[in-house]
């Protein structure tokens, strides 16, 4: 995930370093409830994980893939099996971005299934959205070099169009009308939807840079969420992505 900080983006593994003192990457995925609970700590170095791996295909072992930054190599001889392919990749805070950024893309997807648009236009919103996933990370990671060849990995299009595919972001929005909160208790069990959240720290992080009218698929999934507007495949199309470097 991320946040907003005084300076504009911040990483989840930024605060965790910052709170805890540690040399982190990422804390994202690994982490089981009632250890949590008992507040139990082990102090380890942790690494990006993200991809196209769904928790009960994973838990059914079924084929998934899923990428990690180059520090955790160990952690794929470690935990790569038959059923569970790794690929390590250099740039970390792509990695995790990605897993941010697939949200909001995911969630403009689904506004495509209200007005029932057609699988054209529900494409082309996913190739904007991955087109600003790209312009977002060379603008914002820390890391310095963005491959846009990590996005080809199971943390970028794999994980985009698996995240769609699912349904849980994209359905939930559009084709409903009660409260955020209602929905998340009726259709997720009380989970957070992340699409909208992850759109608005986004969107803010825009303004504070000036950046808003470049990024106009991002901006047009936070103002259907957030200001009311209409939430059809015309208002997310209606301006350009940026074209990455």
């Amino acid at each position: 995930g991320i946040d907003e900080g005084p300076e504009g983006l911040k990483l989840i593994s930024d605060i965790i370093r910052e709170k805890m003192a540690i040399d982190v990457s990422v804390l994202m995925g690994a982490n089981i409830a009632n250890e949590v609970a008992a507040e139990k700590f082990i102090t380890i170095d942790v690494s990006v994980l993200m991809g196209a791996n769904i928790a009960n295909e994973v838990a059914a072992e079924k084929f998934c893939e899923t990428t990690i930054d180059h520090g955790a190599r160990l952690f794929k001889e470690l935990l790569q099996t038959p059923n569970f392919r790794i690929t390590v990749v250099d740039d970390a805070d792509t990695v995790e971005l990605c897993g941010a950024l697939k949200n909001i893309v995911a969630v403009g997807a689904g506004f495509c299934d209200g007005p029932r648009c057609g699988d054209n236009t529900k494409a082309a919103v996913i190739r904007l959205g991955l087109m600003e996933m790209i312009a977002f990370a060379k603008l914002f990671s820390k890391d310095g070099v963005v491959s846009s060849a990590t996005f080809l990995e199971s943390c970028g299009v794999a994980d985009l169009i698996t995240t769609f595919l699912w349904r849980t972001q994209t359905d939930a929005w559009p084709r409903h009308s009660p409260r955020q909160e209602r929905l998340e208790q009726e259709m997720l069990n009380g989970q957070k939807l992340q699409g909208p959240a992850t759109s608005a720290e986004v969107y803010h992080i825009l303004k504070q840079k000036g950046l808003v009218d470049k990024f106009p698929l991002f901006v047009a999934v936070y103002q259907i969420c957030f200001r009311g507007q209409a939430g059809t495949g015309n208002d997310l199309l209606s301006t350009e992505a940026p074209r990455a470097p």
